[in-house]
Protein backbone atom coordinates (compact mmCIF):
# COMPACT_ATOMS: atom_id res chain seq x y z
CA UNK A 1 0.00 0.00 0.00
CA UNK A 2 1.14 3.61 -0.46
CA UNK A 3 2.10 5.68 2.55
CA UNK A 4 0.12 8.26 1.40
CA UNK A 5 -2.85 5.77 0.93
CA UNK A 6 -2.05 4.39 4.46
CA UNK A 7 -1.63 7.48 5.90
CA UNK A 8 -5.52 9.15 4.88
CA UNK A 9 -6.76 5.37 5.86
CA UNK A 10 -5.23 5.76 9.36
CA UNK A 11 -7.38 9.34 9.39
CA UNK A 12 -10.74 8.08 8.05
CA UNK A 13 -13.44 7.13 10.47
CA UNK A 14 -14.62 3.66 11.27
CA UNK A 15 -18.71 4.31 9.93
CA UNK A 16 -19.75 7.42 8.40
CA UNK A 17 -23.70 8.47 8.58
CA UNK A 18 -25.43 7.47 5.22
CA UNK A 19 -26.47 11.14 3.65
CA UNK A 20 -28.38 11.86 0.67
CA UNK A 21 -28.82 15.37 -1.07
CA UNK A 22 -32.47 16.93 0.35
CA UNK A 23 -31.73 15.39 3.68
CA UNK A 24 -32.43 17.68 6.59
CA UNK A 25 -29.59 16.92 9.04
CA UNK A 26 -28.27 18.37 12.39
CA UNK A 27 -24.20 18.21 12.89
CA UNK A 28 -22.55 18.30 15.46
CA UNK A 29 -19.34 20.29 15.26
CA UNK A 30 -16.79 20.77 17.80
CA UNK A 31 -15.68 24.78 18.76
CA UNK A 32 -12.92 25.62 19.99
CA UNK A 33 -12.68 29.30 21.73
CA UNK A 34 -9.47 29.52 23.47
CA UNK A 35 -8.52 26.82 25.94
CA UNK A 36 -12.37 25.68 25.86
CA UNK A 37 -14.24 23.42 23.82
CA UNK A 38 -18.10 23.24 22.99
CA UNK A 39 -20.13 21.60 20.53
CA UNK A 40 -22.00 23.49 18.31
CA UNK A 41 -25.43 22.50 16.60
CA UNK A 42 -25.93 23.32 13.06
CA UNK A 43 -29.02 22.42 11.14
CA UNK A 44 -29.85 22.46 7.61
CA UNK A 45 -30.36 20.47 4.61
CA UNK A 46 -27.77 18.81 2.22
CA UNK A 47 -27.11 20.99 -1.17
CA UNK A 48 -24.30 18.78 -2.22
CA UNK A 49 -21.99 16.28 -1.50
CA UNK A 50 -18.71 15.76 -3.43
CA UNK A 51 -15.16 14.37 -2.94
CA UNK A 52 -13.84 10.90 -1.92
CA UNK A 53 -12.02 8.91 0.87
CA UNK A 54 -10.65 11.58 3.10
CA UNK A 55 -11.55 14.64 1.25
CA UNK A 56 -15.46 13.76 0.92
CA UNK A 57 -17.40 16.76 2.20
CA UNK A 58 -20.81 17.63 2.36
CA UNK A 59 -22.46 21.07 2.41
CA UNK A 60 -25.40 22.05 4.77
CA UNK A 61 -27.65 25.50 4.16
CA UNK A 62 -30.28 27.11 6.50
CA UNK A 63 -31.90 30.61 6.71
CA UNK A 64 -31.16 32.50 9.54
CA UNK A 65 -32.60 35.47 10.24
CA UNK A 66 -33.69 36.03 6.37
CA UNK A 67 -29.84 35.39 5.57
CA UNK A 68 -28.81 32.25 4.02
CA UNK A 69 -25.95 30.81 5.30
CA UNK A 70 -23.70 27.63 3.48
CA UNK A 71 -21.62 25.63 5.59
CA UNK A 72 -19.04 22.71 4.19
CA UNK A 73 -17.99 19.45 6.71
CA UNK A 74 -15.42 17.41 5.94
CA UNK A 75 -17.35 14.15 6.68
CA UNK A 76 -13.78 12.18 8.25
CA UNK A 77 -12.89 15.32 10.13
CA UNK A 78 -12.59 15.09 14.27
CA UNK A 79 -14.18 18.05 14.44
CA UNK A 80 -18.14 16.90 13.62
CA UNK A 81 -18.95 14.83 16.66
CA UNK A 82 -22.45 13.66 14.65
CA UNK A 83 -24.74 13.94 12.50
CA UNK A 84 -28.28 13.05 13.09
CA UNK A 85 -30.80 12.95 10.24
CA UNK A 86 -33.44 15.25 11.12
CA UNK A 87 -35.98 14.98 7.82
CA UNK A 88 -35.63 12.56 4.70
CA UNK A 89 -35.77 14.69 1.36
CA UNK A 90 -36.91 13.69 -1.93
CA UNK A 91 -34.52 15.44 -4.67
CA UNK A 92 -34.04 14.64 -8.19
CA UNK A 93 -30.91 16.14 -8.57
CA UNK A 94 -27.34 16.30 -7.38
CA UNK A 95 -27.06 19.26 -6.40
CA UNK A 96 -29.83 21.76 -5.22
CA UNK A 97 -28.17 25.10 -5.88
CA UNK A 98 -31.76 26.47 -6.82
CA UNK A 99 -32.79 26.49 -3.68
CA UNK A 100 -30.28 29.67 -3.05
CA UNK A 101 -32.75 31.66 -5.44
CA UNK A 102 -35.73 30.59 -3.18
CA UNK A 103 -37.48 31.74 0.12
CA UNK A 104 -39.85 30.51 2.71
CA UNK A 105 -41.43 26.68 2.00
CA UNK A 106 -40.35 26.60 -1.59
CA UNK A 107 -36.73 26.89 0.35
CA UNK A 108 -36.88 23.20 1.16
CA UNK A 109 -37.41 19.89 -0.27
CA UNK A 110 -40.33 17.72 -0.40
CA UNK A 111 -39.78 15.23 2.24
CA UNK A 112 -39.96 11.21 1.21
CA UNK A 113 -43.64 9.94 1.35
CA UNK A 114 -42.64 6.02 3.84
CA UNK A 115 -39.38 7.50 4.40
CA UNK A 116 -38.40 6.40 8.11
CA UNK A 117 -35.84 8.84 9.93
CA UNK A 118 -33.11 5.53 10.63
CA UNK A 119 -29.51 6.76 11.31
CA UNK A 120 -27.97 4.31 9.20
CA UNK A 121 -24.34 4.10 9.04
CA UNK A 122 -21.75 3.01 6.64
CA UNK A 123 -19.16 1.12 7.96
CA UNK A 124 -15.66 2.19 6.08
CA UNK A 125 -12.98 0.45 8.26
CA UNK A 126 -14.02 -3.11 10.02
CA UNK A 127 -12.35 -3.04 13.57
CA UNK A 128 -11.10 -6.60 12.85
CA UNK A 129 -7.76 -4.72 13.79
CA UNK A 130 -8.64 -4.96 17.35
CA UNK A 131 -9.53 -8.37 17.85
CA UNK A 132 -6.74 -10.06 16.49
CA UNK A 133 -4.72 -7.98 19.29
CA UNK A 134 -6.55 -9.25 22.10
CA UNK A 135 -6.13 -12.94 20.35
CA UNK A 136 -2.06 -11.95 20.36
CA UNK A 137 -2.74 -10.49 24.35
CA UNK A 138 -4.06 -14.25 25.56
CA UNK A 139 -2.07 -16.72 23.17
CA UNK A 140 0.73 -14.38 25.33
CA UNK A 141 -0.83 -14.95 28.33
CA UNK A 142 -0.69 -18.83 27.67
CA UNK A 143 2.60 -19.10 26.51
CA UNK A 144 3.76 -17.39 29.38
CA UNK A 145 1.01 -19.56 32.01
CA UNK A 146 3.06 -22.75 30.27
CA UNK A 147 6.64 -21.31 30.81
CA UNK A 148 6.02 -20.75 34.47
CA UNK A 149 4.61 -24.85 35.13
CA UNK A 150 7.40 -26.02 33.33
CA UNK A 151 9.96 -25.18 35.93
CA UNK A 152 7.96 -26.47 38.42
CA UNK A 153 7.17 -29.96 37.15
CA UNK A 154 11.05 -30.21 36.31
CA UNK A 155 11.72 -29.55 39.65
CA UNK A 156 9.58 -31.75 41.39
CA UNK A 157 9.95 -34.63 39.25
CA UNK A 158 14.10 -35.24 41.00
CA UNK A 159 12.74 -35.13 44.35
CA UNK A 160 10.47 -37.77 43.81
CA UNK A 161 12.68 -39.78 41.98
CA UNK A 162 14.98 -40.00 44.68
CA UNK A 163 12.44 -40.95 47.59
CA UNK A 164 11.90 -43.78 45.08
CA UNK A 165 15.25 -44.92 44.65
CA UNK A 166 15.87 -44.81 48.62
CA UNK A 167 12.71 -47.18 48.71
CA UNK A 168 14.47 -50.23 47.16
CA UNK A 169 18.10 -49.74 48.51
CA UNK A 170 16.05 -50.22 52.05
CA UNK A 171 14.78 -53.67 50.81
CA UNK A 172 17.78 -54.85 49.67
CA UNK A 173 19.66 -54.61 52.65
CA UNK A 174 16.79 -56.08 54.48
CA UNK A 175 16.87 -59.17 51.90
CA UNK A 176 20.88 -59.29 52.36
CA UNK A 177 19.96 -60.28 55.80
CA UNK A 178 17.54 -62.28 56.38
CA UNK A 179 19.62 -64.57 53.34
CA UNK A 180 22.33 -64.23 56.15
CA UNK A 181 20.44 -65.62 58.77
CA UNK A 182 18.67 -68.47 56.72
CA UNK A 183 22.66 -69.56 55.89
CA UNK A 184 23.79 -69.35 59.99
CA UNK A 185 20.93 -71.64 60.62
Amino acid sequence: MDIIKSIEHEQMKNKIPALKVGDTVKVHQRIKEGNRERIQVFEGIIIKKQGGGVNATFTVRRVAYGVGVEKTFLIHSPMVEKVELVRVGKARRAKLFYLRDRLGKSAKTKEAIGARIEDKEITIKEDLVEAPAEEVVANEEVAAVETVETPVEEVAAPVEETVVEEAPVAEEVKEEKTEETTDAE
